[in-house]
């Protein structure tokens, strides 16, 4: 061991004994695995730097863009750290490497018409210049952000009307900003299309509304927003350093593409779009500028490799048809093209190197499907087929297919989980203990709690983390409050994060470790949102939302009917409360309701967004009831409030 590893191990023990609710330097075991991680690495041309900061116009280095209230919600100098080329053993040098590419930032000219804003936001806004105005290509993800990067794109180039926007895809990093290029009343005139995928509408608003609060919940570990930037932290979040809480804002399409290929000209560019439904988003497309020569990949190929199954939670992605959307645009559009752009990351030109990315990245996902399903008809359980899949040598050897946001292991649970479930098929599973009993048993087996510690702990010492980050987690839902337990398990989920090459992955493992050392974090309160995805929300999709928030025991052998009637969209709905569950109707009524409920949607949507009050609405004139108000008052109070925060690591 050098003497620098010496001292670094020291300092380590030092930390262990003097300030175990900090974060601590690597392990010698770490050490070992991130230099031979090193060894390993593709070989490192300048080619990615080189197209990273290739057409830099102005460097928003420096630029800090506040958010509702004055506070700073994007700031690129946090990751100053970054500027240092050798990564530091704390960090896997493959995401290293990475992060370090995610700090090119600014504006940037692509080619002759095609601009992008990179580093403003978790997303890149592209800018395509018609004969008479500009056509903005994914606002970025809040008002704040979006406003900023076209303000920057107009300190250098002619000002030109917005004439056109357009969402690649339903999520919100790719349209939240959308207020901060255009105004909504430009659109209601007609001097502005917003242009959008088939079912964009419906799976922007619906796929964080019924889940939303625990998605949100595990944002927190996916992107490591809560978790400070630095060697120790946050470095990345993969697709880009992280989402700004700004203000999240959404403007209806005026125009969707539902062919599986349409071309449009607006303002004097030609566009091909090509629909990719149910791969990176239920609804997204890629788009083709044939004057320009330019492939924009949307999400669905970017500089890393993707995941299948966000860890904040979402309906499992298809593999299959991934690898078939890339593919069907490497034949149709690979042979007119010389840029390939996507809206995460930097541009690739050349039009053998554009083919070439084309071919990996649609392998890459058809090699993970292909090879899971294999295993899984094999019989092999889906943790095992996770630790024995590893990408090809032709594939591990690409940057460009690395699992910088995606995670390799995670990605094939998810192709399992797709066909067949969370279930093994092993039927000790059907009536297992849940957690905390499932803990309080293993511990008792095991010899107790010190006895399980202290072979831990050696475990430990051995560099073994992934088992005693299994074991500890056992004697932390045996007895939440045992620190011995919860320090052991934080040391042992802040290594495995240093070592991981996925940026989500990384992020996990160093939340967790922060939230078994200083608890379950405080969040401020939220600050003020546009309302637009309350007011886009379909209303069969709000009262399903309504219906998840029923305390089940509250609503246990209660009958409630309710005639909806909404007076700004001439919309009727019958609300069903029986057997504890909530169903509803759209466009009907029942003459032997209990009562109907006369009311705007704005209002409705005030009330969901806890602007107003339901009794503040009746009050002020905005509701009436007609009927037994009574029963309005008493389904009213069988909703459940859902805290921001809730333990992950631990117990509830």
């Amino acid at each position: 061991m050098s003497l620098l590893r010496t001292a670094a191990m020291a300092a380590w023990l030092f930390a262990v004994g003097a300030a175990s609710a900090q974060p601590k330097p690597a392990t010698e075991a770490t050490w070992v695995l991130q230099h031979a991680a090193r060894a390993t690495l593709p070989a490192d041309g300048r080619q990615a730097f080189d197209d990273a900061t290739r057409g830099l116009i102005e460097d928003a280095t420096d630029l800090v863009v506040e958010g509702p209230g004055g506070r700073p919600i994007w700031r690129l100098r946090d990751y100053d750290f970054l500027q240092r080329e050798e990564a530091p053993d704390t960090v896997n040098p493959a995401l290293w490497r990475h992060a370090r590419l995610n700090l090119a930032n600014g504006l940037f000219k692509v080619t002759d018409r095609l601009y992008q804003l990179r580093g403003l936001d978790l997303a890149n806004m592209t800018i395509v210049e018609g004969d008479s105005g500009l056509i903005v290509i994914d606002p970025l993800l809040s008002v704040e952000t979006a406003r900023a990067g076209l303000s920057l794109y107009f300190k250098h180039r002619p000002r030109k009307p917005v004439v056109a926007v357009v969402y690649t895809h339903s999520h919100a990093d790719h349209f939240g900003g959308v207020r901060g290029v255009v105004d909504e009343a430009e659109v209601t005139a007609g001097r502005v299309q917003v242009i959008a995928p088939a079912g964009f509408l419906e799976e922007a608003v619906g796929e964080n509304v019924i889940a939303g609060p625990a998605m949100a919940r595990r944002s927190h570990y996916q992107f490591g927003t809560l978790l400070p930037r630095g060697e120790r932290g946050q470095v990345d979040a993969g697709l880009g350093k992280a989402g700004p809480p700004g203000t999240v804002s959404l403007i209806a399409p005026t125009r969707l593409v539902s062919q599986p290929v349409e071309r449009l000209r607006i303002d004097g560019i030609d566009i091909v779009f090509a629909l990719t439904p149910e791969a990176e988003a239920p609804a997204e497309m890629v788009m083709h500028f044939p004057q320009l020569r330019v492939l924009n990949m949307a999400e669905i190929v970017t500089q890393n490799l993707h995941n299948l199954l966000p860890m904040r939670g979402a309906q499992v992605r298809d593999a299959l048809a991934w690898s078939r959307h890339i593919g069907e645009a490497l034949q149709r559009f690979g042979n007119e093209s010389d840029i390939l752009i996507a809206q995460h990351h930097w541009p690739v030109w050349g039009h053998d190197r554009l083919q070439a990315m084309l071919r990996k990245q649609r392998d890459a996902y058809k090699y993970l499907h292909d090879q899971s399903v294999r295993l899984m008809n094999h019989g092999v359980p889906a943790d095992e087929a996770a630790d024995r899949l590893q990408l090809p040598p032709s594939l591990a050897t690409e940057w460009s297919t690395r699992p910088f946001y995606g995670h390799l292991k995670h990605n094939v649970r998810a192709v399992y989980q797709r066909y067949l479930g969370h279930y093994d098929g092993n039927p000790a599973r059907l009536e297992a203990l849940p957690p905390v009993a499932a803990a309080r048993k293993a511990v008792e087996y095991m010899g107790g709690a010190d006895a399980v510690l202290r072979r831990a702990r050696e475990d430990f010492a051995r560099g073994e983390y992934r088992w005693v980050a299994q074991v500890a987690s056992q004697l932390v839902y045996a007895d939440p409050a045992h620190r011995e337990a919860r320090a052991l398990a934080a040391d042992a989920y802040e290594q495995l994060g240093y070592q991981q090459e996925s940026a989500t992955a990384r992020n996990a493992f160093l939340q967790g470790a922060a939230e078994l050392r200083h608890g379950v974090p405080r969040l401020p309160a939220r600050g003020p949102q546009s309302g637009d995805m309350a007011r886009a929300l379909p209303l069969g999709l709000f009262f399903d939302s309504l219906g998840v928030r029923f305390d089940a025991a509250k609503a246990d052998g209660q009958r409630i009917v309710l005639n909806w009637r909404f007076t700004d969209t001439n919309q009727q709905h019958l609300l069903n409360l029986e057997n504890s569950a909530l169903t509803h109707v759209p466009g009907a009524q029942d003459p032997q309701a209990h009562a109907t409920l006369t009311l705007a949607r704005t209002t409705l949507d005030d009330i969901a967004q806890q602007r107003t009050t339901l009794q503040a609405a009746l009050q002020g004139g905005l509701v009436r009831i007609d009927g037994d108000a009574r029963r309005v008052a008493a389904l009213f109070a069988m909703l459940d409030r859902f805290d921001r925060v809730f333990p992950l690591v631990e117990p509830q």
